[in-house]
């Protein structure tokens, strides 16, 4: 029987999406046969981005700068905005390197079942950045299921006023998947292949 210490570690590790207690365990194992070489180097990264994450106050994505590196990044084409539904997004779509352009993240979908409403998101926030002007593009990159198309219809039809172009990702996306599970090529397609929203 282990400690109660590894026990909590174990249990901790057992929460993370991917990890049943089964890995978790092999886990912990691994990380306390490997004190120096994993477990101390997993502890210190813990702690740096513990002691210095934070969310970006301009796009919303979650990093250990404020603002984040997508958006100091100066190479960063300002006039093309990707609006995506979670953090999680943000970091697939940035992966396949094939969006030039800056992010914002709205915190979630629309959804009458979960009762999450416009106001729950950053929308409000979305919409004062288009409106201060600079940005020629938004690439509405909402998850292909029925929330992340309804909300992708509600965007459009907040920001259709403005003096941009407004497009969605391909619907070459398996429906009903989410953008942090595919892999790079079917985003760069997806990219490549994005279209007016009508």
């Amino acid at each position: 029987m282990a400690s109660p210490e590894i026990e909590a570690l174990t249990q901790a590790l057992s929460k993370l999406p991917g990890l049943g207690p089964r890995s978790a365990r092999r886990a912990v194992l691994h990380l306390l046969k490997k004190r120096e070489g994993a477990l101390a180097p997993l502890l210190n990264a813990l702690m740096a981005v513990e002691e210095n994450l934070s969310t970006c106050s301009i796009c919303g994505n979650i990093d250990t700068t404020n603002p984040c590196g997508v958006c100091a990044d100066p190479r960063r084409d300002g006039r093309a905005l990707c609006v995506v539904e979670e953090v999680a997004d943000l970091w697939a779509l940035d992966r396949s390197r094939l969006f030039p352009g800056r992010f914002h993240v709205l915190g979630g979908r629309l959804s009458a079942l979960e009762g999450v409403r416009p106001e729950d998101l950053a929308i409000e926030s979305l919409v004062r950045r288009i409106a201060d002007g600079g940005i020629d593009e938004v690439v509405l990159a909402m998850n292909a299921t029925l929330e992340g198309q309804t909300t992708a219809h509600y965007l459009a039809e907040r920001i259709e006023r403005f003096p941009i172009r407004i497009t969605q990702l391909a619907h070459g996306l398996p429906v009903g998947g989410e953008l942090d599970y595919l892999d790079e090529g079917t985003l760069a397609q997806a990219l490549r292949a994005r279209r007016p929203v009508s």
